[in-house]
């Protein structure tokens, strides 16, 4: 895929307007206050992942509306410490899948809970375990138009909300030092982790690679790649509907998150990315902590030739790099 977005020079210095609705934040502080259960944790299980130097447990933490969403928590096997903990959120369409999968945070020493993601897990990799019980409204048969015409039916209102609590379950799980969390993704897991960092005021650090649901508006004009295509082919039948649409995905937008911020932050993109294209990630970085009145750290490393993967690796072992050198989490 040829490079497709701005040019390099006007992304590293994209700072577009964001549309938000006047009670954006008012929307956000009345969800969370509605899945502000003190007691986040359903259930702990210990769980044979096949591995000797890693221990795991099968959590289900009470998110949405009080609902079980599944997550798999891991540490290193041997350490009694409380460690600084990362949050990661998986990308659309996949859930939690199989204990041994993810396992760069838990060797580089940290605990790690791996969220699920509530009515996904069926497109790719190795399923899920969270139903969304409230996905009932009108929208399309993806996640990412359902219940697009209302912001209080979508379903992202209901998976950010998760990613919320996860940060909540974590800091209630042995082993974990609460004051040093971390939340991290790729794709639609960096859209939820810049969510988290915007809706958590005492978050440690963010790490997001290619983030979906930045610069909503511009990515409908510029891809048909999935999740985006979903919401377009859902308004290509209903004629007219735009306006809704619009409105509810301005209550998603992770710019409007990213402009809330306080924590430290390291981002990546593709330059090639026709999936999220690269200026909503720009828009993100170039406005994350404006609202904040501090100046968060912050920085992003780009990779011209790469697409929605991104630095892969590259990408990884910078990511450890710069967690490991923040005060409190090796640094």
């Amino acid at each position: 895929m040829p490079a497709f977005d701005l040019p390099t020079n006007e992304l590293e210095r994209y700072r577009p307007d964001v549309q938000e609705p006047p009670d954006f934040d008012e929307f956000w502080r009345d969800t969370l206050k509605e899945a502000a259960d003190p007691d986040v944790l359903a259930s702990v299980r210990p769980a044979e992942n096949g591995l000797r130097l890693t221990d795991t447990w099968d959590v289900t933490f009470r998110g949405f509306a009080g609902d079980p969403v599944r997550a798999w928590y891991s540490r290193p096997t041997g350490v009694a410490s409380a460690l600084p903990a990362v949050v990661e959120y998986a990308g659309y369409g996949r859930g939690r899948g199989l204990p041994h999968e993810r396992l760069t945070w838990v060797n580089a020493g940290y605990a790690h809970l791996l969220m699920d993601n509530r009515g996904q897990g069926d497109q790719y990799g190795n399923g899920g375990a969270t139903p969304d019980p409230h996905a009932l409204a009108p929208g399309g048969p993806g996640p990412a138009a359902r219940g697009l015409l209302d912001p209080h039916d979508y379903h992202y209102r209901r998976l950010i909300t998760d990613a919320v609590r996860a940060v909540t379950a974590v800091r209630a799980l042995p082993g974990v030092d609460g004051d040093r969390v971390a939340a991290v993704g790729n794709s639609q897991g960096g859209g939820l982790a810049l969510a988290v960092a915007g809706l958590v005021p005492d978050l440690a650090a963010v790490l997001v690679t290619a983030p979906f649901l930045c610069g909503i508006r511009r990515a409908l004009e510029l891809t048909d790649a999935s999740p985006y295509g979903e919401i377009s082919a859902y308004l290509s039948v209903h004629r007219g509907a735009e306006e809704a649409a619009y409105r509810t995905l301005s209550y998603m937008e992770g710019v409007s998150f990213a402009r809330r911020a306080f924590a430290p932050a390291h981002f990546g993109v593709g330059l090639r990315d026709a999936v999220c294209p690269p200026s909503g990630a720009y828009a993100a970085f170039h406005r994350y902590g404006e609202l904040t009145g501090v100046e968060p750290s912050k920085e992003i490393h780009a990779y011209p030739y790469n697409g929605h993967e991104g630095g892969e690796a590259v990408q990884v072992r910078r990511q450890l790099d710069w967690l490991g050198g923040l005060s409190g989490f090796g640094g």
